[in-house]
């Protein structure tokens, strides 16, 4: 992207995140449905498909869930489907209002499996609740190849130092010989679009309603938010692995309760997923 191009988009994104956008209460009122069919929310996607010139449909930014078995490690049978399809939902209509992006839609939300087939279809691909994750000897081949290959990946939704090492152990079956990096505050994910002074820290969503960020003591440990790059042998951050966050109940709640939605959903969830999603974008 050129740097005219990459200055439009960072202040429209601010002038709009800015304004006084509410919550989707729509979306709060909708639970466990594998496709969209809330009136209001078939109304978003429909101004979203129309937004996209016939001749520039293949041209737009489409937000990939991956899709992998899970082992149910900390149980309660979270898995690669967690929070869909309302964050799913919610996070492509924000992107739509604050960014300049056109924003594929379909059916509400995108799930391709870990295979190089479907994987080339898409630069960027998120990951959630990669506690439980458990890949295959093939899945890691793939997403190896895919992210040697330019591909760009957002991992989160764990908490705790034990969860940490599970999902540790799993990104080392895809890269053996490298090692997730910790972030520092300065690194520029942190200020590419929105300037963050401090590491976003989104809690799930019944955790935020009581107060607290963090999860019940058998997820004893470190409670801050840490992020880790994943880079190449160039020095381009091929993963981003956000630790004791919750990003999908950020956006798949925001409908739900106004402080949770002005505190984690507006001021952190949404604004560094943007700037995770420009940095892979730009670099």
């Amino acid at each position: 992207m050129k740097s005219s191009a990459a200055t439009i988009f960072r202040a429209f994104a601010l002038l709009l995140l800015a304004s006084a956008l509410l919550p989707l209460t729509a979306m709060a009122q909708r639970r466990n449905r594998s496709v969209v069919t809330d009136p209001q929310e078939l109304a978003y996607m429909e101004e979203m498909n129309k937004a996209i010139k016939p001749e520039f449909k293949d041209d737009v930014f489409t937000f990939a869930r991956l899709i992998y078995q899970s082992s149910d490690y900390y149980g309660g049978g979270r898995g690669a489907r967690d929070d869909t399809p309302d964050s799913d939902v919610c996070l492509r209509w924000r992107l739509f209002q604050i960014t300049s992006l056109k924003v594929g839609v379909g059916t509400g939300y995108q799930e391709i499996y870990i295979t190089p087939k479907e994987l080339a279809g898409y630069p960027f691909a998120y990951m959630t609740a990669t506690n439980n994750m458990e890949l295959t000897e093939a899945e890691a081949k793939a997403l190896r190849e895919y992210m040697l290959n330019g591909g760009f990946v957002m991992a989160e939704d764990f908490w705790g130092d034990q969860a940490w090492r599970h999902v540790h152990a799993e990104f080392k079956l895809i890269f053996p010989d490298l090692e997730p990096v910790e972030l520092p505050l300065n690194h520029p994910v942190f200020h590419s679009v929105f300037n963050f002074k401090y590491a976003p820290q989104i809690p799930s969503a019944g955790f935020g309603y009581r107060g607290t960020s963090f999860y019940s003591a058998d997820y004893a440990g470190d409670h801050d938010a840490h992020y880790y790059g994943l880079f190449d042998k160039k020095g381009r951050m091929m993963a981003i692995i956000c630790r004791n966050n919750h990003y999908g109940d950020g956006w798949e709640h925001e409908g739900e309760n106004r402080e949770y939605f002005d505190k984690f959903s507006m001021a952190q969830a949404y604004p560094m997923f943007i700037n995770i999603l420009f940095y892979s974008m730009t670099h």
